[in-house]
């Protein structure tokens, strides 16, 4: 009955607020005893834990905090990534203007380099330029700092021709060496398109020289006889023959000759059955019997630099380049006295002696190269252009020059040689490690 009036009580004062909240439950326990239950819901907390599967529900709940933690993370760093990439951007697009603005600067830069430069040729050309030295060379002897020289860097002025006095029998083997060989002659029209016969395959062929006798006289070699030197190393003195140019191609020597004085460079050429060649370190020319296999005349070219003091502009101690035409042998070269322009003269076959002598106003280590053909000197412009030009000749008959712009190709842009054979009418080159030759084409007859 107490418990009864306690119930009572307890609904009472709760009232009305309770109403919707509040139960009251009477049932029987295992005793058989009468058993009364009140429940009030709490106005604070919405529901209680169950204690049915406790450990497992909160299991299930750090389960799914810790997944709801690895999506946040992964979302976060989407965008981190995405703004990381924005910012990248804004970096690259700031540094490609700041690349265009310096690359502007350079143009203008340049622009103003070349109106400079325009303005300087003019000025030469109105006046003389002043003769200079040769620059330093490397360890081959080959220029450094050299690049392609401009039609506008030469003077069109009359050289100065002066007669050497020579002994008559000089004179008289100059006129029979060259009495039927003027025919044929002509100024150059055109240089073909550089054909490939053999390449060097080691770096001793960088450089180098190579020719064929335009008056070879069968003893024991003939006109098909191929003659091949590389010109880098120390103490060069390697004469490889061949039988024909099929042999060179396929590199089969027939014979190599070993010369009794080192080469200096690849200013040598074939004549009637000899080699002629400066000896190395020296201004002596060597006159060495390819038959046998002997120097027969020895002679110091006057006043002549050598040894890298008025080279081509290449470099390689070109000093002294020794050629033949129709009318003979020639020695290209300079003096002090000349001031480093390029010195021609015509030289005795056999003894090597200076029958006459003209200077030129061409400076030698500002051409690349030079040649003869029909008593002119013809140079070229650049060693390392792919497209450049003869840009210059002398003529020995009447003593004056002129400018040219015949079209020459140095297909593998390092032309360490050039030597014109008029038996085949062509001209021979060694090309960056390539043996090449040219036609040509001759006006005026």
């Amino acid at each position: 009955m107490w418990v009864h009036l306690a119930v009572f009580v307890c609904w009472l004062v709760l009232g009305g607020q309770g109403q919707d909240r509040a139960s009251f439950r009477r049932s029987g326990d295992r005793n058989g005893r009468c058993q009364y239950t009140f429940t009030v819901d709490s106005p604070v907390e919405s529901s209680c834990r169950s204690s049915i599967g406790g450990p497992e529900a909160e299991n299930l709940s750090a389960r799914l905090t810790l997944l709801e933690a690895v999506v946040s993370r992964v979302l976060g760093a989407e965008g981190l990534t995405e703004a990381a990439r924005e910012a990248a951007d804004v970096q690259e697009t700031r540094r490609l203007v700041q690349d265009k603005e310096q690359l502007d600067r350079q143009v203008q830069e340049l622009r103003r380099r070349v109106e400079e430069l325009t303005m300087e040729t003019e000025k030469l050309r109105e006046k003389p330029c002043p003769l200079v030295q040769a620059d330093p060379t490397d360890g081959f002897g080959v220029m450094k700092g050299s690049g392609p020289v401009t039609n506008g860097e030469f003077q069109e002025l009359k050289a100065e021709l002066s007669e050497l006095p020579a002994p008559a029998k000089v004179r008289e083997n100059v006129q029979n060496n060259t009495g039927l060989e003027k025919s044929g002659c002509g100024e150059l029209v055109s240089v073909g398109e550089p054909e490939t016969h053999q390449k060097a395959e080691s770096i001793t062929g960088k450089y180098g020289m190579w020719f064929q006798d335009p008056v070879a006289t069968g003893r024991p070699y003939g006109p098909n006889t191929v003659w091949r030197i590389n010109a880098v190393g120390k103490d060069v003195k390697e004469l490889y023959a061949y039988e024909n140019l099929e042999q060179l191609a396929r590199g089969f020597p027939m014979k190599v000759v070993v010369l009794p004085e080192p080469v200096e460079s690849t200013g040598a050429t074939v004549y009637r059955g000899y080699l002629y060649y400066q000896q190395r370190r020296s201004p002596t020319l060597l006159r060495f019997d390819l038959a046998s296999e002997k120097i027969v005349a020895r002679k110091d070219l006057p006043q002549a630099g050598f040894h890298g003091k008025y080279p081509y502009s290449w470099g390689g101690y070109t000093d002294i380049d020794l050629a033949v035409d129709e009318q003979g042998l020639w020695a290209i070269y300079s003096t002090d006295k000349a001031g480093g322009a390029i010195v021609l003269s015509q030289l005795d076959p056999e003894s090597l002696e200076v029958i006459r002598s003209w200077k030129t106003n061409v400076r030698k280590n500002k051409v690349a190269n030079a040649f003869m053909i029909c008593g002119r000197l013809y140079t070229v412009a650049s060693y390392s252009t792919n497209t450049t030009t003869v840009n210059y000749t002398f003529d020995t008959a009447s003593g004056k020059s002129k400018m040219l712009d015949v079209p020459f190709h140095n297909r593998y842009r390092y032309n360490s040689m050039i030597d014109y054979n008029y038996a085949k009418k062509k001209l021979f080159a060694w090309d960056n490690f390539h043996m090449v030759t040219y036609e040509v084409k001759l006006g005026g007859f």
